[in-house]
Formats: C-alpha cells, sequence, structure tokens
C-alpha cells in the first residue's frame, strides 16, 4: 500500500520499522520539527526522523498543518491509500481526514473508549488499572472518539511503571497496524462505533500532578508515582523543601496510634508516612531539595527527625 506515516517520539518508532518491514512504500514521513533539548539546548531531530533518514524515505516537518496550503498540495498530490498516525504530537485537521480513500489510521495506547487523550499509559497506570492494551481506530474531528478497527491487551503488573509500559506497547502495537491496513484492504475488518458513555480521559500530565496528597490511600499515591514515571513522578515537602520521592512501597500497619495523613513515623530505619483510610506508604529512596539522591535509611541516619513530622 501507499502510505503516509505521521509520527514523532520513540513510541512511533516500531511502527514505522513495521511498515518498511512489511514492504508498503512509505511515500512521506511527517514529524514535528527539531527541538532544542537538555541543558544545552541542542536542536535534536525526533526518533521518527532520525529513523526515517536511516532508511532513506522523504521527511517533512511542518510547523503547523491545518492552514498549511503547501502541506495540503504535497498530501493530496500523493494520493496515500492510507494515512497512519502514531504519536505526532498534532491535531488531524479535517481535510486531511479526506486525503487518503481509506482514512487516517491511529494508534493509541489504550482500550478505548478509556483513556482518551494525551496520556493514556500514564493514567491507565495511576488509575491502578490491571490491564491496558492498544487500539487501532480511524480517525475523526473528536479527540480519540472514531470507531474501532482492532484492540490487544496487555497485563499492567502490580509493579509496572508507565515507562516499563512504553516499550512494550509500542512493540505489540507495531503489527496491530499492520493487521489493521491489511483488514481494511480486504474488507475482513469493520469499523466498530464506540460507547461514548463509557469514556474517560488522559489528559496530558503537568508538575503538579507529581504533588503527593496524602488524603488519597497508600495505594493511590503508589499507584499515581508508577504511573507518572518518568515525569512528573511524586514530590512533597519536608520542613518547607521539596522532597523528591523516587522508590516508595505500600507498607503494612505499624500498629501504633494512628497518625494523622501526611504525618511521618520512623521505625527501623524505615520512613512511614500516614496516609488516607489509616494506611502507610514506606519512602524508600529520597532526593530532598539541595541534596542528592539517597536511601530513605542513609538520610535517616545524618537527620534528626521525629514521629509527627508532617509531610507536604
Amino acid at each position: 500500500m501507499r502510505l503516509i506515516f505521521c509520527g514523532t517520539p520513540r513510541f512511533a518508532v516500531p511502527t514505522l520499522d513495521a511498515l518498511i518491514a512489511a514492504g508498503h512504500e512509505i511515500a512521506l514521513v511527517v514529524t514535528q520539527p527539531d527541538r532544542p533539548v537538555g541543558r544545552s539546548q541542542q536542536m535534536t531531530a525526533p526518533p521518527v526522523k532520525s529513523t526515517a533518514l536511516a532508511a532513506g524515505l522523504a521527511i517533512t516537518q511542518p510547523e503547523k498543518i491545518r492552514n498549511n496550503t503547501e502541506f495540503r498540495a504535497l498530501l493530496e498530490s500523493l494520493a496515500p491509500d492510507a494515512i497512519v498516525v502514531v504519536a505526532y504530537g498534532r491535531i488531524i485537521p479535517p481535510w486531511m481526514l479526506a486525503v487518503p480513500r481509506l482514512g487516517c489510521i491511529n494508534l493509541h495506547a489504550s482500550l478505548l473508549p478509556k483513556y482518551r487523550g494525551a496520556a493514556p499509559i500514564q493514567w491507565a497506570v495511576a488509575m491502578g488499572e490491571a490491564v491496558t492494551g492498544n487500539t487501532t481506530m480511524l480517525l475523526e474531528e473528536g479527540l480519540d472518539t472514531g470507531p474501532i478497527l482492532l484492540q490487544r491487551s496487555m497485563a499492567i503488573g502490580p509493579e509496572q511503571t508507565a515507562a516499563d509500559l512504553f516499550g512494550a506497547l509500542a512493540e505489540t502495537g507495531a503489527p496491530l497496524v499492520i493487521e489493521t491496513l491489511r483488514g481494511l484492504d480486504d474488507g475482513s475488518i469493520q469499523p466498530q462505533t464506540q460507547d461514548h458513555a463509557l469514556a474517560t480521559l488522559a489528559p496530558l500530565l503537568d508538575r503538579d500532578d507529581g504533588r503527593m496528597d496524602f488524603a488519597r490511600t497508600a495505594a493511590e499515591l503508589y499507584n499515581r508515582w508508577r504511573g507518572f514515571q518518568p515525569w512528573p513522578g511524586a514530590y512533597t515537602r519536608l520542613n518547607h523543601k521539596k522532597l523528591i520521592v523516587h522508590r516508595m512501597r505500600v507498607a503494612d500497619s505499624p500498629g501504633i496510634t494512628p497518625f494523622e495523613p501526611a504525618e511521618i513515623h520512623i521505625e527501623q530505619h524505615k520512613l512511614l508516612v500516614a496516609c488516607a483510610e489509616r494506611t502507610w506508604l514506606e519512602l524508600i529512596e529520597i532526593q530532598l531539595e539541595g541534596k542528592r539522591r539517597m536511601l530513605a535509611a542513609e538520610y535517616l541516619r545524618g537527620a534528626a527527625l521525629a514521629d509527627g513530622v508532617r509531610l507536604g
């Protein structure tokens, strides 16, 4: 098939590789512009661009696409059978949806209609889901509201983080796209309308999502920490300084007079914090503002920290 591929981050690379390996003609790769990265602000190509360059594919990197007449003329002149969209990072405008004969096919890393939006992997983990997966769908003007084509589920381990799942979902999503293209072309796949009443949202993360609220249970805080890896993570405040929690676990109750949520308890070199519903977290690895990352037990050896001190 003659395809246009739209994608930007590393998550999209396995699908592009699979399309090339399957023998499809990639007439054009559309990706976001190079961006400054890191402290040096060095201009860096997106992973999809690097992959496309290595494969000798034509590339375009428009800053905007909705009213870009030059970009529109280019896509229409290529007359693709389908446009495959994987984590491109731009809303596909109506004119672009109408270009390919089979439509714009999107790989979305959730079991739609759950977790529509920009951060489906992170929110599925943060909400304590035991199962997630990939969905291929036909794009339409709504946000992840288009008809479902294929789905494949994947278990989420109780200790897996969103960072762990990114690679796994990227790899399993690639063959799903290949299967979807084949089924659309031969008519064996019939698009299924989503049940919009079951929809949940997975909005773009911001820094405040990582702030620990001890009015939540220990399990809820632990799941949010797993979901918000590598960013925004989990943080609170200790003695008016920011405290980043790099590792934590749900702890057994220490069997003492109930503390108020956010109060700490030190037991056998362990740093415990009370949460909602008389649940407890153990903070295993921490980093206090201005200090290096260290095990909580190491921090406690040099800190005058007493029971009852509040975090937050």
